[in-house]
């Protein structure tokens, strides 16, 4: 296959770029899956999983359990976790401690 740039347009070959710059990251993307799961099946082999070989440490998801509720409302609870919601933050301007708001 040969291109004449020469020829092209630079509108043309931006769009050649950015086609080509897709296609090397697809090409990338699929030897890349394709060498993980290699590696994942030769692991398995021989009867670990790739987490216990690399010592990656496997994320935990879940719910956290409420720790904190509204007396006004107890339906509204929050984790203590992440940033604290509006009835938390009036409560303590209003005098009252964390430890008042405990389930």
């Amino acid at each position: 296959m040969s291109i004449d740039f020469d020829t092209m347009s630079l509108k043309e070959m931006r769009d050649l770029r950015t086609k080509l710059d897709r296609a090397i990251n697809s090409y990338e993307d699929r030897k890349r899956r394709e060498a993980l799961t290699a590696i994942e099946e030769a692991a398995r082999e021989h009867g670990f999983n790739l987490s216990e070989l690399t010592g990656a440490k496997t994320r935990k998801s879940g719910t956290v359990a409420p720790k904190y509720a509204n007396p006004q409302d107890p339906t509204m609870t929050w984790t203590g976790r992440g940033r604290k919601p509006r009835w938390v933050q009036e409560s303590l301007e209003s005098g009252k401690e964390l430890d008042d708001l405990l389930i």
